[in-house]
């Protein structure tokens, strides 16, 4: 579940990364804008669990 939580967490930036940059909340994705320290980070809960989910039963089937 580690691994899966990395990978949907990579996944969750690198799409959130490019439809908040756009301007765009993503609709059902809810992307909002983080600031963490003196960077804007986009990120979305739901993104994340969906994509956690996703990474968790890919790694389920290479075993």
């Amino acid at each position: 579940m580690v691994k899966a939580i990395l990978f949907g967490a990579i996944l969750t930036w690198c799409v959130a990364l490019v439809v908040g940059s756009q301007g765009s909340n993503g609709g059902a994705l809810a992307v909002h804008a983080m600031d963490v320290i003196d960077y804007k980070m986009y990120w979305s809960w739901p993104m994340f669990l969906a994509g956690t989910g996703l990474s968790w039963g890919l790694l389920l089937l290479q075993k």
